[in-house]
């Protein structure tokens, strides 16, 4: 399958990045796009740990409905869910109804203060497992660098979040930029990676 499509816009993109309107807008705009915001992180992290076993397609879809479920997956607000909470997610037929992805969104939110406090913001923790810029698009599933993040978050206590979930994240959030060459969005993603400082403790 070519890793390019060209839509019927006229616009050449990742093949998957063409396939619904969804996936357009997603790519287009956020995909390999930098992200230095702390709750847009957490809230990639969290996504993606319920994308476990899920296509992309179906938490995008619902990503709204996560939202207002969630509090806008404000980490501090989160970590005081506590059973009441749990069993009203539960009941929610706008979310991913899965008690483990669940109770693991609420540990990563305490898990999430408690690295803000030690590393000064979860950007500037994530940020700092960025590859080398001079890397081309990779079409591998995990990588060193998600490999130690993915340790590393579970040293501290995250869960949902192995390699394969964490580049995800680092795909999604621009600490790397896997748009395949010749993809209209690659050299936005790359101008704006230039343009971005990540972010310091």
């Amino acid at each position: 399958m070519s890793a390019i499509a060209l839509g019927d816009d006229g616009i050449t993109r990742c093949a998957w990045g063409d396939s619904t309107p969804e996936y357009r807008a997603y790519h287009d705009t956020e995909w390999g796009f930098p992200v230095a915001d702390d709750v847009r992180l957490f809230e990639k992290l969290c996504l993606e740990g319920f994308q476990a076993g899920l296509s992309w397609l179906t938490i995008l879809r619902k990503r709204e409905a996560f939202r207002a479920a969630f509090a806008d997956f404000e980490p501090g607000v989160v970590a005081g869910f506590g059973a009441a909470e749990v069993e009203r997610l539960l009941g929610d037929a706008g979310i991913v109804r899965h008690r483990g992805k669940i109770e693991s969104t609420i540990n990563n939110a305490r898990r999430a203060l408690e690295l803000v406090e030690a590393e000064g913001s979860l950007a500037a923790y994530v940020w700092r497992f960025e590859p080398d810029r001079s890397a081309g698009p990779s079409v591998a599933a995990t990588t060193d660098e998600s490999r130690a993040l993915a340790k590393d978050l579970k040293r501290r206590g995250w869960t949902f979040v192995g390699p394969t979930t964490v580049y995800a994240f680092m795909q999604a959030m621009g600490l790397v930029d896997d748009h395949a060459e010749g993809c209209a969005a690659r050299a936005a993603a790359e101008r704006a990676r230039t343009a971005f400082t990540p972010p310091a403790s």
